[in-house]
């Protein structure tokens, strides 16, 4: 399913994604593309608090302090802000069975859950930084 295929609380034509976006974050949010590991702005950043946004609607998904470092090359956490924030589909691109996550307000691609993150949740968002921007707290 594209982010097309749902309609979403945020709606913005092609043109309009073209015109906010870079071609990184274009080809990552909407056409769920993937940056290189250990390339993306916030792979290796870490911050004592703040909020990790959707680069599409500006939605918080991500708190700071769920961060970890999983030594995979992309910003990983281990639960978004809330169960709502997120939505999950059954990707089986590349000859595999994984679970994309998308914002559920905008249908922005962000990458991919994995079961195999820390408590307490068991779960690694595996996150493209071309997805996200972050804001740190006042």
């Amino acid at each position: 399913m594209s982010p097309s295929d749902k309609t979403y609380p945020v709606q913005k034509a092609d043109a309009q994604w073209r015109a906010e976006l870079d071609e990184t974050q274009y080809q990552v949010a909407r056409h769920a593309a993937t940056e290189p590991a250990f390339t993306g702005k916030y792979w290796d950043h870490f911050e004592a608090a703040g909020r990790y946004n959707c680069i599409g609607c500006g939605t918080p998904l991500f708190a700071a302090e769920t961060k970890f470092d999983a030594g995979c090359g992309w910003p990983s956490y281990f639960a978004p802000v809330n169960s709502e924030v997120i939505e999950r589909v059954t990707d089986t691109s590349h000859g595999m069975v994984r679970v994309e996550v998308r914002c559920n307000r905008c249908g922005s691609h962000l990458g991919h859950v994995f079961p195999d993150g820390p408590a307490p949740t068991g779960e690694r968002y595996c996150i493209n930084s071309a997805a996200i921007d972050f804001t740190p707290s006042a």
